[in-house]
């Protein structure tokens, strides 16, 4: 009973007894036989729900073995009771869509069936149905019989329920800072006493965080509540506040919380301004604790925003499940919360449960409060007790109530609720924490439910072993968690065609994002599907039987880029609610047959082909559509047709998105149909969002801008070449997003997009975007008070007036012909606005005083595409009062700030990220050291830089990227003896270089203290780089060591340093001849790669490798051979831990099998991925060494041209892909027709044969 508890097998029970009573015996009414032991079934299962609740209370109790057998029996049953319950409703089915052969024919082979088996239902098909089942409905009978004896003798008879019914859900309360006094509090007391100690060092150099990190359940909250109130907290701050923050990161209202806490008479304000600088005034020279509980918000830009106001003397508490955030907060110490200690869990337990300290005065109750403790594994939090799938996954809401659907667990009175029904349980789920992780699972032939994430990108036929024990499963769900770099994931061609035909009672089958490219005709053995997802394969089409899954109710083909039709036979899929079609952009033309699917919900899409204009009248009978809708191709309609659809009678569709074709300018398309066209797809008044594509009219229609569509909130109108003026959207009340893209006519927009003798345009639009409207020349706006963010993108001839827009928080202006202000009024700061971005401006015209006023404090600050902007403060523009700031494409900018800025040092610039791109004559101010507040840089396409800085760093530059800069040629260029320098702790961690070919050294003097602190250096392409630590070692700090395509370096450092934190290590530069020494000595090491490093000889003089070494790459080193004989006599199968292994070497010439038979050499059992290239003798793969590696993955061959042979078929079964590169013998011998190799790899799911797919074959 751990999968289904007594309520839901309650439930199940009930259900099935439903379906007997509905349908099922009026079926087989005529079938005497099978109609009398159905009857058993409807009289026993009330009795055996009826005692439901009395064998789960035994079970509780533990009462034997006995009561958790029957219900483990009664739970199997009751799914194959549902099994051929569903076979009759299956047969109903067909039966009504396909005309009974025995109706059709009056031949003497009919006239010779016995008149008993010809009922009104009977056809040959019906006949062998009904004899293949009458054994297992007996046996099922005699299974009933049996639990209903058991039943007896186990003592189980009907009570009365005692349980409550829940008369609505509550919001969960929030905790705040109070604890409870009468109870003592156990298992964090070392951290607590650590978060004191940090809490009273008295440092001034700004905000000190501090985080508390760890899963739901660990205590993170009661740790900041024993920190919040401990009694030397208040001595040692003059205020504090609490706030539980959650998953609504509200700056404003945290801000005002924090407010209230320290002044309980300030002013309720909602300016985020305003609420920062009157907190700020506040805490001035005070010591402050703040605890921001619960964090979710991930986005670092809010966390800045949010921390504005504090100083010096701020100490910030705060706790969160994501590490991100601990990262995003810059916590000077993070608190990893683990499970807590099994017996302070029992601690904690008793004191609850019994109000003691332990079980010694509650014998009776210890073993089963030890039970209890035991299961919640250390968090009480978290009720991991019912987790329902697989770790690390997360379903969408819309996914897993489509999944709920399909397996029958959602059975509202009313079919039409079932999403609803959902909507509530997934909601009332993840309120309580409910949908959690499993992390293993057991599977044995009573399994009906499999759910597995993918371990890599290849799923094997080992993968698949234990699932052939699963006769009954009904869900086959892998979860590809899809990783951008590798979006394809692919599986054995074993499942497809064996294992999933054996799966007869799939209900739920899903292959997303596999490389599928034919789906093999196996759908008449699976009768059972409610839920097929291809989504993000590759078919091109999809089988005929398809058709025959007359209980389907869910097809998701998201992103099926190559799939042009739908089966001709969609017409049968009769209980079809979710079609999802979005991203298959390859379809031309919808089926006929739609008209057929009236209990269809969900149609991302429906597809007009050319001439087939009249399919859209099939929409008339689909009332039950609801959310997003799109219509394309409706430019093969006419208005005749579009008049039929009934938009306006389909109260459930919210989102309408209404798609002609690219093509304006085909003669076939009339401007007067497709006006006409548009007038009959008026949707229902409460829709919520709107697109209009590439709509031909000459003029949109009156409905678009009806203020009677009070719901709207997004709409977008793209690509309406012929339109001259835009629809009066201004009179729309709750247009909260509107978009005008490619409108190439337009030349005006003025009161009649505002919307004539309206007094209050646009009630509500936050986000208005303009986007290529090139000859849009003049623009009355009108003040819009709620709008947040204006986009003008591409509007060549426009003349743009900042100062229209006195309450934006974000401006992006790109592309516009001039920039101009009304000087006829004062300026004033737009304090509201935190992102400006000014691009491809023709003219600036407005005065610099102007420009300082309005734009003196923001956020993100972006200029680019000026070519005769020669400085910032020429505009009144400056590195001061900007946090990020961004300038690209200014070929005649060579200053920052003008001299005379520079020298007032009262400017203290705030700037934290500075991005520089394609500036050629920008030369980067003196002061660069003053910028303190500096702490990301990034310079790329700067040919003027010769050095970065003179003898300093800015002191808290912590990440400096720089690239394409051909005349840089040190970092630092210490023109003096800089004393200074070596006083200075310097904190960068980060430095990439790429594409400086002038590039020497770091230091024109060789100083090291500019990167004493550095974790992470690369830098490539630099082609004079001749010097790094060459007299000295590495930091001890650097973990990430990147050197490649320098080939004037010949060294990197003498050695390293015993302390050293190196984890990897990538060297691919010609010039170098030997490593630094010490190579043993780092411990943390976990990969070396080196390429193309033709001049080193051995690495042996470092020392051996240690034994933490995850991969191991040597490639192109024609001096240094495959591996070095130490290695081997070492024992390179020592290096237990490694993973991956790349042997590629020109001069391997002397190498014949790997591994190498002759030497002894053995591989690590650890490895997942094998390379080997450029093997000029290499004959066969000796089997023997590859016994041992079950966890191999990935073996690539790359230029063997000897090669003849594989590993034996047992030694590859683990492997998920096999490429093989320029091997013309092997080649020949893996061939699918002719191959000696072929039977060894015919199972292997990605087969790669000089870069043609061999397995999957991709078809036309």
């Amino acid at each position: 009973m751990s999968v289904i508890g007594e309520a839901a097998l309650s439930a199940f029970l009930e259900l099935l007894s439903g379906k007997l009573v509905d349908s099922v015996l009026n079926f087989v009414a005529d079938h005497r036989q099978v109609h009398q032991q159905l009857e058993q079934w409807q009289s026993i299962l009330p009795e055996i729900k009826a005692v439901l609740n009395r064998a789960e209370e035994k079970q509780i109790k533990e009462e034997g073995e006995g009561v958790k057998n029957w219900l483990d029996d009664l739970q199997e049953l009751a799914y194959n009771v549902d099994d051929i319950l569903d076979e009759f409703a299956f047969q109903q089915l067909r039966l009504k869509l396909q005309k009974p052969q025995a109706q059709a024919s009056t031949s003497k082979v009919q006239k010779l069936i016995p008149t008993c088996c010809t009922g009104a239902n009977f056809s040959p098909t019906s006949f062998k149905f009904n004899t293949k089942m009458i054994s297992k409905i007996k046996e099922i009978t005699g299974r009933l019989n049996s639990l209903n004896t058991r039943r007896s003798s186990l003592g189980l008879c009907e009570i009365m329920s005692q349980g409550a019914t829940s008369k609505g859900k509550k919001p969960r309360l929030q905790p705040t800072s109070l604890m409870d006094g009468a109870v003592e509090y156990v298992g964090r007391a070392n951290e607590k006493q650590e978060m004191l100690e940090l809490l009273k060092i008295n440092n001034s150099d700004g905000v000190c965080v501090i985080s508390i990190v760890g899963m739901g359940g660990m205590g993170k909250t009661t740790l900041a509540q024993l920190v919040y109130n401990d009694p030397s907290i208040k001595e040692s701050f003059d205020h504090k506040a609490w706030v539980c923050v959650s998953d609504d990161f509200d700056a404003v209202n945290i801000t005002k919380t924090i407010l209230k806490s320290i002044d309980a008479d300030s002013r309720d304000e909602n300016d985020l301004n305003l609420l920062q600088i009157k907190l700020k005034e506040k805490l001035s020279g005070k010591r402050f604790l703040l605890v921001l509980d619960d964090i979710w918000n991930e986005r670092y830009t809010d966390w800045t925003i949010l921390r504005a106001p504090f100083g010096a003397g701020t100490k910030i508490i705060v706790t969160t499940r994501l590490e991100k955030v601990s990262s995003n907060v810059d916590s000077v110490k993070a608190f990893y919360l683990d499970k807590l200690s099994h017996p302070d869990c029992l601690f904690i337990f008793a004191q609850h449960a019994l109000k003691a300290r332990n079980f010694d005065g509650h014998l009776q109750f210890k073993e089963v409060g030890e039970n209890i403790v035991k299961k919640c594994n250390g968090s009480f939090g978290s009720k991991s007790h019912w987790k329902l799938v697989t770790h690390n996954y997360e379903f969408e809401e819309e996914e897993i109530i489509l999944l709920w659907r399909a397996e029958g667990f959602l059975q509202p009175k009313a079919k039409s609720q079932a999403k609803g029904l959902g909507n509530q349980y997934f909601q009332d789920l993840v309120s309580s924490s409910i949908l959690e992780s499993e992390k293993q699972q057991k599977f044995s032939h009573r399994s009906r439910h499999a759910a597995y994430v993918s371990d890599g990108w290849y799923h094997n036929v080992k993968k698949f072993e234990a699932f052939y024990q699963m006769t009954s499963l009904r869900t086959f769900l892998p979860l590809p968690l899809m990783i951008p770099r590798h979006p394809r994931l692919f599986i054995t061609n074993v499942v497809l065609d064996d294992l999933l035909p054996r799966l007869s009672y799939l209900r739920v089958l899903s292959l997303r994002g596999f490389e599928i490219y034919d789906l093999p005709d196996l759908f008449e053995n699976l009768k059972h599907l409610r839920y097929l997802n291809f989504s993000s394969t590759e078919i091109n089409c999809l089988p005929d039987s398809l058709c025959s899954l007359y209980h389907l109710e869910t097809l998701i083909l998201r992103n099926c880029s190559k799939l042009k039709n739908l089966p001709s036979k969609i017409r049968n899929l009769v209980s079809l609610q979710f079609l999802d079609i979005r991203g298959a952009d390859s379809i031309e033309r919808m089926p006929s047959g739609f008209d057929q699917l009236t209990k269809l919900q969900t149609l991302s899409n429906f597809v007009i082909g050319k001439g087939d204009g009249h399919l859209i009248r099939e929409l008339k009978n689909l009332s039950n559509l609801r959310g997003n809708f799109r219509l394309s191709g409706l430019e093969n309609v006419n208005g005749r047709d579009a008049r039929e659809v009934k938009l306006n009678e389909k109260p459930g569709i919210d989102g309408l998105e209404l798609h002609w074709s690219t093509d304006l300018e085909n003669y076939t398309r009339k401007k007067e149909v497709e006006e006409q066209v548009l007038d009959f797809l008026c949707p229902q008044k409460k829709l919520e969002q709107l697109i209009i594509e590439n709509y031909g009219g000459a003029k949109f229609s009156s409905w678009v801008a009806d203020s009677s569509f009070k719901n709207l909130s997004s709409l977008k109108l793209y690509n309406c070449k012929n339109c001259k003026s835009l629809p009066s959207v201004g009179r729309l009340p709750l247009l909260k997003d509107l978009s005008i893209i490619l409108f190439h006519e337009v030349q005006k927009i003025g009161v009649e997009f505002f919307g004539e003798n309206e007094l209050n345009p646009f009630a509500s639009l936050e986000i208005l975007s303009f986007e290529s409207l090139p000859n849009w020349k003049e623009w009355l706006p009108t003040h819009v008070s709620s709008l947040q963010k204006l986009k003008i993108h591409t509007c060549t001839s426009l003349v743009v007036s900042i100062s229209s827009f006195p309450s934006l928080c974000e401006l992006r202006i790109r592309g516009c012909a001039e920039l101009v202000d009304d000087c006829s009024s004062p300026a004033k700061e737009v304090s509201s606005l935190q992102t400006l971005t000014l691009s491809n401006i023709s003219k600036f015209n407005i005065p610099a005083d102007r420009i300082m006023l309005r734009f003196g404090n923001l956020g993100y600050f972006e200029i680019g595409g000026w070519k005769e902007l020669k400085s910032l403060s020429q505009h009144g523009l400056s590195l001061v009062g900007h946090r990020f700031i961004e300038v690209s494409r200014c070929p005649q900018l060579h200053s920052l700030e003008t001299e005379e800025a520079e020298l007032q040092p009262d400017k203290v610039s705030r700037v934290e990220s500075l991005w520089i791109n394609g500036c050629e004559r920008l030369l980067l101010p003196k002061v660069l050291y003053e910028l303190t507040f500096l702490t990301v840089m990034k310079i790329s396409g700067c040919p003027g830089l010769v050095s970065f800085a003179e003898n300093n760093l800015p002191p808290n530059l912590k990440k400096l990227h720089i690239s394409w800069c051909e005349n840089l040629e040190y970092l630092v260029d210490e023109k003096e003896d800089n004393k200074r320098m070596s006083r200075t702790l310097c904190v960068l961690e980060d430095l990439n270089i790429y594409k400086c070919q002038s590039l020497m050294s770091l230091s024109s003097k060789g100083h090291k203290k500019i990167c004493n602190q550095l974790q992470l250096l690369q830098i490539a392409d630099c082609s004079k780089l001749s010097c790094l630590f060459s007299n000295t070692k590495l930091p001890t700090t650097l973990k990430s060591l990147k050197i490649d395509r320098c080939p004037e370096l010949e060294c990197i450092a003498q050695e390293f340093d015993e302390t050293a934190c190196l984890e990897s290590i990538l060297i691919g530069c010609s010039g170098i001849k030997s490593l630094p020494r010490g190579l043993d000595k780092l411990i943390h090491l976990q990969e070396i790669r080196l390429r193309e490093c033709s001049n080193l000889v051995s690495i042996e003089e470092s020392g051996l490798l240690t034994t933490n070494l995850r991969a191991f790459s040597v490639d192109g080193c024609g001096n240094f051979g495959a591996l070095p004989k130490s290695f081997v006599e070492w024992g390179f199968h020592r290096l237990t831990c490694l993973q991956e292994l790349i042997i590629g070497d020109r001069e391997c010439s002397n190498v014949v099998s790997f591994p190498e038979e002759g030497i002894g050499m053995m591989l690590p059992p650890s490895l997942t991925s094998i390379c080997l290239s450029d093997c000029s003798n290499l004959e066969f793969m000796f089997s023997e060494g590859f016994q041992d590696l079950t966890s191999l993955r990935t073996l690539v061959i790359y230029n063997c041209p000897k090669l003849t042979s594989l590993p034996e078929k047992d030694m590859l079964l683990s492997l998920g892909v096999l490429a093989i590169f320029k091997c013309p013998l092997l080649k020949e011998e893996c061939s699918s027709d002719k191959g000696r190799e072929w039977s060894k790899i015919s199972h292997i799911p990605h087969v790669l044969i000089d870069y043609n797919n061999i397995i999957p074959r991709i078809t036309d």
